[in-house]
């Protein structure tokens, strides 16, 4: 950063890093840069609490991010933990899913965000509200945003800046990329309710020629039902009735279960949209600034919370001088793909809920279930979904879990200790690297003979309890950076370089 900047910075009229949108993926991508140290604004255009709660799958992989950063738990007790989940008649069996979060977390968005705000305030982000942003400039070693609040307009300078700031983002139109796609159902109807009668299973989708309805537990009695009627599509800011909802349930399942007491009523359109890139320059788009898909499978907020984990180290990383324009670049490399992934599975989902022809859904339905007989396919199903299929691409020769999201292996303590972290991803609750070493080893030495201790840039060292002979490093967001079945401290040490730029200087 320029001596400008770090002016700007200790002045208060700056930050290392802007993150624009205090949806879940700005909170978490904050609270991820204050923890390591990240001097961060989070600017967000309301003023006062989201009146949006949309997202309400908290997915496998999410949760598991989640327990990385010791929050899984404040979260599960807000929803419904459900071990299946039911697309267009599937069951999708999310209980074999090899996490301790084997299912889907019905929950309402704003429990996910106060989770996560209460997080990123207590690492010290910045969070201002009623601060929206109306312009945008990058410069050599910068971006200046100018921010409109009640007192005025100012600007705001920051070596890096993201947009995490939605569909309409200002940040994303500011940089001049486009956003191509289409509307795919215009005019979805949620609402959170009481029922009289419960569905046999939760969730639960029927579908019939005039449309759609799901209808999920959200726990303590509150149910979330999403219709979609097929000839009545007003504009996605006219009023929600209940019997508009009703009606479309009725058709579906022959019954509207004696839905009553909306708490909340809501109407969308729900577009299929990418981002060409998800970097230009100093500024960044995750979420739905960069990508957004249809509700079906629940996959949105958690791809965006997912691009979140990614981009977080890789920034703290740049603001330090540790990251060149390669390690920035991995983001867009490997989470472009992600969001194109999750666009055409969810889309594939919802194209096979809206056929009108009773005869055409029933063949397709009776595809599936055949196709889902196939253990292999049930389990590759499940796998992505949750999101613990994704992998990243590892460079050619790399060891073939490099880029694989890492399990939660358990862990034994040297001898001599009496206390310490029991799993990896209580490890990985320091931040930073974390190298895994087989458990002959020592935690507290180098690899099998190198007697050299920690290498620069592991942040921790643990000892894996099981007997498989190799040594993991560990990425910040939960994947593998690079692993060996034999002693290799030579190989650990250049994928830190490669990764970091360790032995130019120190990394924290």
């Amino acid at each position: 950063m320029s001596d400008l900047s770090a002016r700007a910075v200790r002045d208060g009229r700056g930050a290392e890093v802007v993150v624009v949108g205090a949806g879940p993926t700005g909170l978490l991508l904050a609270g991820d840069l204050a923890a390591a140290g990240v001097r961060v604004v989070l600017l967000e255009r309301r003023s006062g609490e989201s009146n949006l709660s949309r997202a309400i799958a908290v997915h496998a992989r999410t949760l598991e991010a989640l327990d990385m950063r010791g929050i899984a738990e404040d979260l599960l007790g807000t929803g419904e933990f459900l071990p299946t989940l039911r697309l267009v008649g599937t069951p999708l069996e999310l209980f074999r899913l090899p996490t301790r979060f084997a299912g889907v977390l019905m929950t309402p968005q704003y429990e996910t965000e106060r989770v996560l705000e209460e997080r990123a305030v207590r690492f010290g982000a910045d969070i201002r509200y009623g601060a929206e942003v109306m312009a945008l400039r990058q410069h050599g070693d910068g971006v200046d945003l100018d921010v409109r609040t009640d007192t005025g307009t100012d600007t705001l300078r920051a070596g890096y800046a993201v947009g995490t700031d939605g569909m309409r983002s200002a940040v994303r139109q500011s940089i001049g990329l486009p956003f191509p796609g289409r509307s795919v159902l215009r005019s979805v109807m949620l609402a959170d309710v009481r029922l009289e009668t419960v569905p046999r299973y939760s969730p639960a989708v029927a579908s019939a020629p005039q449309g759609i309805s799901f209808i999920a537990s959200l726990g303590k009695g509150w149910y979330r039902v999403i219709a979609w009627d097929r000839d009545a599509q007003p504009p996605a800011d006219a009023p929600v009735g209940l019997d508009e909802i009703r009606t479309v349930t009725r058709d579906a399942f022959g019954t509207d279960f004696g839905m009553h007491d909306a708490r909340w009523t809501s109407r969308f359109h729900s577009d299929e949209r990418q981002a060409p890139h998800y970097r230009v320059g100093r500024v960044f788009l995750a979420g739905d600034a960069a990508h957004v898909h249809s509700p079906a499978g629940g996959m949105g907020m958690n791809t965006g919370l997912q691009d979140a984990a990614n981009l977080g180290w890789k920034l703290a990383a740049a603001v330090r001088g540790r990251a060149g324009a390669t390690l920035l670049d991995s983001y867009e490399a490997e989470r472009h793909p992600v969001g194109k992934l999750v666009l055409r599975l969810s889309g594939s989902i919802l194209r096979g809920a809206v056929i009108r022809s009773p005869l055409l859904r029933g063949a397709r339905a009776a595809a599936i279930n055949l196709a889902m007989q196939a253990p292999p396919v049930r389990q590759r199903a499940a796998m992505a979904v949750s999101g613990l299929g994704i992998d990243y691409p590892a460079p050619s020769g790399a060891h073939p879990l490099t880029g694989r999201r890492a399990p939660d292996l358990p862990l034994a303590l040297d001898a001599g200790e009496e206390k310490g972290p029991s799993r990896l991803y209580e490890a990985m609750r320091e931040g930073g690297f974390v190298r895994v070493v087989p458990r002959g080893d020592s935690a507290d030495s180098g690899e099998a003979g190198a007697g050299s201790g920690a290498p620069e840039g592991v942040r921790v060292t643990v000892r894996r309890a099981d007997a498989a002979p190799t040594t993991l490093l560990i990425r910040p967001d939960g994947h593998v950076a690079w692993a060996s079945d034999r002693p290799d401290p030579a190989g650990l040490r250049a994928a830190l370089a490669a990764l970091t730029g360790v032995g130019e200087g120190p990394l924290d």
